[in-house]
């Protein structure tokens, strides 16, 4: 069961980059249900290389999770470097779930926006099982 949540992170993850790299190239589709609003104006307006490196991260992290559920890491010299890597992924991921108490998260005040509506039914939710699983990943190389 678990090489199945694996895979479905792997892929997750590496969907979720790619879209970033479609905005960061020009595309707009979803990019007003990605970025946090209050009053109908964004909160944060992302440039095309922050757009790439958050891209870039999360194919680096669907790798972490890739290496920590099908490479065998106990003889492997970077077996302690991919097991913190899930562990702070781990609470990357929970972190962002909670939020930051304004306008990302499960305890966000703006709570009105195109934004929070999907933040509430997909990103936070999604968030918090990424946590989850790369907690689960990271505690079974232990």
């Amino acid at each position: 069961m678990m090489s199945v949540i694996t895979i479905l992170t792997i892929v997750a993850l590496c969907l979720i980059g790619l879209l970033h790299f479609y905005w960061a190239l020009g595309g707009v589709i979803g990019l007003d249900k990605a970025i946090p609003t209050e009053g109908g104006k964004p909160l944060i307006n992302p440039g095309k290389v922050a757009i790439v490196m958050v891209g870039t991260a999360l194919f680096g992290f669907a790798f972490v999770a890739y290496i920590l559920y099908f490479y065998d890491l106990s003889s492997s010299y970077y077996r302690d470097y991919f097991i913190i890597s899930g562990w702070i992924l781990s609470g990357i991921f929970i972190l962002r779930g909670i939020g930051e108490f304004n306008t990302v998260g499960l305890f966000k005040k703006i709570k009105s926006s195109e934004f929070a509506y999907y933040d509430t039914r997909f990103y936070t939710p999604f968030s918090l099982s990424m946590g989850m699983v790369f907690a689960v990943l990271a505690n079974r190389v232990s």
